[in-house]
């Protein structure tokens, strides 16, 4: 396929130009010469290196998903007219939009009036409600798949397509290519994406729009920048006006608590023509010195939305994991007893470790929610070099590629400026906690820069206190673990007979500290690694967040083991 080409595209296409390309494919525009009307033509480019059978399973993986987008009719989704095939590569054939992403508009504006992004958010979602009623998961709602034609309609684009190029896919080394800043916390950990997963790509790409920058921060490369989205530790927007309640349901961390597309809706289109969004005002701990720290999204405080959210799904017990990632309500009791966290908080539930092996770690504490334990596992097959192509041949997520119909074309990706703190959160103080601060404590957390040394002995001195002193322990929690609450904080270390650093503690990275912690209940040895984020208020070292990275269950305790460990 080239400009010039008198060639037919599937017999009735004439290509006329080049309007976008990505790494999943090139757009043309191009004239449908049977009805003689502007269409999108797409091709979508296999990786090389397949042999015949896998060539043809993703060919036959691309037309079925482009079938799929094509039952779709909605006037806010670009509509699949046609899929055929060309010289060996899936052809989409498509509706033609003169028109600008959302990516383009915002780097020519950097940001828009919050009832402005609710209005393109509405129409977005009013789609996607329509795809969802059908059974058909977008899985790559972000800015450049969202176009804006001069009247003000925005469409949807890239239906399905993304599942069919297999970008998009926390095992896929494709996703380095693009940019995981709009995956649900779900999708990173790479669980199959439904509904939810798309309320909450919609909600950060609306963030985007009216705070300048996606809703995580950016580490400073891809695969970490996966690790912090895996966790859900967002950013609370400090520039959404009207539209906060909105955004934060729909980027809670639990995909069972996040509103429908169709309350989403709603609440979108309430905001945009000045209404209440009808979710509640959610409370937050102080936020983070934008650039410097990052405080967790607190699920609990998201807005109750208007329908009751589905039950969460009973788990295994989990890992002692305390950070600021609460379960949206408490869960129905394991068949085991519930862990605790290690900083201390609500009880985390998790599936039981795998004895003497690294287990299912990178949990958010308190809350149950699982987080980075898959992350973690698809940094090591991204390392090994997983091709696009066995995802793209067993079925993955998909491209980043956004041009879809875009008369615009180009990068797809929005182009604002990110923050290159470290991947975890908040600065970190060093003073001994048994002098810190009361929970009452109004000042915000600052970001006093602190040598290794001292955050490393913030972190030993919080350990030797616990699980003895948990008034002190409690008091040494910034407030994003305090958030959750005391009462699940001391729930938890009830249960904790002894607690040892065994490894550590390290500053890693900015104000972030590694340690690793071996816990002993009444049937249990856990050994796991934390990493630690740091705040100082009123001059004190606070443990604001913490995330499991790895859990080995050592089996149960020696008999001879004393009931207190010397240090805690």
């Amino acid at each position: 396929m080239s400009e010039g080409d008198e060639t037919l595209i599937a017999g009735r296409y004439r290509l006329e130009h080049q309007i976008g390309s990505g790494a999943m494919g090139v757009v043309w525009r191009a004239v449908d010469v049977r009805l003689d009307r502007p269409v999108a033509v797409k091709q979508l480019l296999l990786p090389p290196g397949l042999n015949a059978t896998e060539t043809e399973k993703a060919r036959q993986r691309a037309f079925r998903e482009g079938r799929i987008a094509a039952r779709l009719q909605h006037p806010n989704a670009i509509s699949v007219y046609n899929v055929a095939d060309h010289e060996g590569h899936p052809v989409l054939v498509m509706e033609y939009l003169p028109s600008r992403s959302l990516s383009d508009l915002l780097d020519e504006r950097g940001v828009l009036p919050p009832p402005e992004v609710a209005g393109i958010g509405a129409q977005v979602a009013a789609a996607l409600v329509n795809a969802h009623e059908a059974g058909v998961i977008h899985r790559d709602v972000k800015p450049g798949n969202i176009l804006i034609a001069d009247d003000g309609i925005a469409k949807i684009t890239d239906f399905g397509i993304s599942r069919a190029a297999g970008d998009i896919t926390v095992t896929s080394t494709g996703l380095l290519a693009g940019t995981p800043a709009f995956l649900s916390p779900e999708t990173a950990r790479g669980a199959e994406p439904g509904p939810a997963a798309d309320v909450f790509s919609l909600g950060a790409t609306l963030y985007a729009a009216v705070e300048g920058r996606p809703p995580f921060e950016n580490p400073g490369n891809e695969i970490a920048m996966l690790h912090v989205v895996a966790a859900g530790n967002i950013i609370p927007p400090r520039q959404a006006g009207t539209l906060d309640g909105a955004l934060r349901a729909m980027l809670h961390p639990e995909p069972q608590t996040r509103p429908t597309m169709a309350q989403a809706e709603a609440a979108l289109r309430a905001v945009a023509e000045g209404r209440p969004d009808g979710f509640d005002a959610p409370t937050l701990p102080p936020g983070p010195v934008r650039g410097s720290t990052r405080v967790d999204l607190h699920p609990a405080a998201v807005a109750a939305i208007p329908a009751t959210p589905p039950p969460q799904p009973q788990q295994q017990p989990g890992p002692r994991t305390p950070t600021s990632m609460p379960m949206p309500a408490p869960p129905a009791a394991p068949q085991q007893r519930q862990d605790r966290p290690p900083t201390g908080g609500h009880p985390v539930v998790r599936p039981t470790p795998t004895p003497a092996s690294g287990s299912d770690a990178g949990q958010q504490g308190w809350s149950g929610a699982r987080i980075a334990t898959t992350a973690i596992a698809v940094l090591a097959a991204a390392a090994v070099g997983i091709l696009v192509a066995e995802l793209l041949v067993s079925g993955s997520d998909g491209p980043d590629d956004s041009t879809g119909a875009n008369a615009s074309g180009g990068d797809s990706s929005i182009s604002v400026s990110a923050p290159t703190s470290p991947a975890t959160t908040s600065p970190a103080g060093s003073q001994n906690p048994t002098t810190a601060a009361s929970q009452e404590s109004s000042s915000p957390p600052t970001s006093q820069p602190l040598s290794p040394a001292e955050l490393e002995k913030a972190v030993a001195d919080y350990y030797t206190l616990m699980p003895d002193n948990v008034e002190q322990g409690w008091q040494s929690l910034g407030p994003g673990l305090q958030a959750q609450g005391e009462e699940s904080y001391r729930d938890f270390w009830s249960e904790i007979e002894a607690v040892s650093i065994v490894g550590g503690p390290t500053a890693v990275s900015g104000h972030i500290v590694e340690v690793e912690i071996e816990f002993v209940t009444e049937d249990s040895v856990t050994r796991e690694t934390h990493q630690l984020g740091m705040v100082v208020q009123d001059g004190r070292a606070l443990i604001d967040t913490d995330t499991v990275l790895n859990i080995t269950d050592l089996g149960e305790p020696d008999e001879d083991e004393p009931d207190e460990d010397e240090e805690g």
